[in-house]
């Protein structure tokens, strides 16, 4: 337990130091808000008309899926690494970690979630 006790004085020095700043910017800083301060803006200059349109929900839901199932390849490069180490229970466990990945995959093409109209 000794060796943890450094590790739980720093954490708990930093949380009194995130919530005391907090607290501090809180009571300290200014409350003047105008009209133009809580306008949106747009790398500093006032918006001058409303936006043209939104992005369709299948733009978000295709970016999505894309960041998904390319996060996968980052769990694959330490495993290829470390492959001669993992033998036959590194392949095992990869072989399981594909086949729900190619489950998900599945999923999402059956409804729909791939197609781009």
């Amino acid at each position: 337990m000794s060796e943890y006790l450094f590790v739980i004085i720093f954490a708990l020095v930093a949380l009194v130091v995130i919530v005391g700043l907090l607290v501090l910017s809180s009571l300290l800083g200014p409350r003047n808000s105008t009209v133009e301060k809580n306008m949106p803006y747009e790398c500093g200059m006032l918006p001058s008309e409303e936006a043209k349109g939104r992005f369709p929900v299948r733009f978000a839901t295709f970016a999505m899926l894309f960041i998904i199932f390319d996060i996968e390849v980052v769990f694959m490069y330490p495993w290829a690494v470390a492959l001669d180490e993992l033998k036959l229970f590194g392949l095992i466990e990869m072989m399981v970690f594909v086949f729900v990945l190619a489950i998900a995959y599945i999923f999402v093409w059956g409804r729909g979630g791939l197609e781009w109209d």
